[in-house]
């Protein structure tokens, strides 16, 4: 099936892969450790979802005004987390080029894991306008673009370097968990918490699944299997208004 970036950056699917995201991007300590201090995300979990939605699909898909509009507003939420000098932790700015590069790779490498698993792999040429297309969605955010990796090759001797490295503290333990089984919230988002926790225990490493308390044994990865490849029969075949959804409804909302 021929697909090109407008129908790649709007595919719903991709969106099974947020709680992955997510869960990296806290296992960075300087990431983990921000949220802990200054984000309200546990207690709103589906708007600071929304939010970051709104950003994603405005800075692809949005008029220029449109992405005007959703940087001020994400440099706004950002303005007032800054590192504390001196408070023996370690601490986080939310203009950190490093860590935004990490919150940008960990999207990029979870949208590319998620679309191999239901069509397949991209063509080199898509893979790479979908490569370019998230460095973009930093640069809007100030990360210098001499920093996001040169190509491909490069991203991935960055990803596996940093993933061979993140070791899970309590901090980003504890934030994890509250993400994974909140306390309060929309009924519909807590009723469907097991199956976001399937999938995205399915999506993780090893290492980082059994450090968030994660279950998972021989049976739930044939299960996951099981539902990765129905998923990939399945939701190709369904109307492209309902795979772009997400989209639709975040831009609407954007310009209303």
């Amino acid at each position: 099936m021929e697909r090109n970036m407008a129908d790649i950056g709007a595919e719903g699917v991709l969106l099974a892969g947020a709680g992955r995201a997510i869960l990296l991007q806290i296992a960075n300590p300087a990431v983990g450790h921000g949220v802990a201090e200054h984000s309200d995300f546990v207690a709103r979990p589906f708007d600071r979802f929304r939010a970051t939605l709104t950003y994603v699909y405005a800075v692809r898909y949005g008029t220029d005004a449109q992405v005007a509009a959703v940087r001020r507003s994400v440099n706004k939420a950002h303005g007032p987390v800054r590192r504390k000098p001196g408070a023996g932790s370690h601490g986080y700015s939310a203009f950190d080029a490093e860590s935004q590069l990490w919150v940008v790779a960990t999207l990029y490498d979870t949208a590319v894991t998620i679309y191999d698993k239901i069509y397949g792999p991209l063509d080199d040429e898509n893979a790479e306008l979908m490569y370019q297309d998230y460095a973009r969605m930093g640069t809007v955010l100030q990360l210098p673009a001499d920093l996001w990796p040169a190509d491909r090759a490069a991203f991935r001797t960055y990803w596996y370097a940093r993933m061979q490295s993140l070791e899970l503290d309590d901090v980003a333990v504890r934030v994890g968990r509250d993400l994974l089984y909140p306390p309060t919230g929309p009924l519909w988002l807590r009723l469907s918490m097991p199956l976001i926790r399937f999938i995205t225990a399915g999506l993780l490493p090893d290492h980082l699944r059994c450090g968030y308390g994660l279950p998972w044994s021989e049976c739930h990865g044939r299960l996951f299997d099981l539902t990765t490849r129905w998923s990939a029969l399945v939701y190709p075949r369904l109307p492209r208004h309902v795979r772009h959804f997400a989209k639709n409804y975040c831009l609407g909302r954007l310009a209303a």
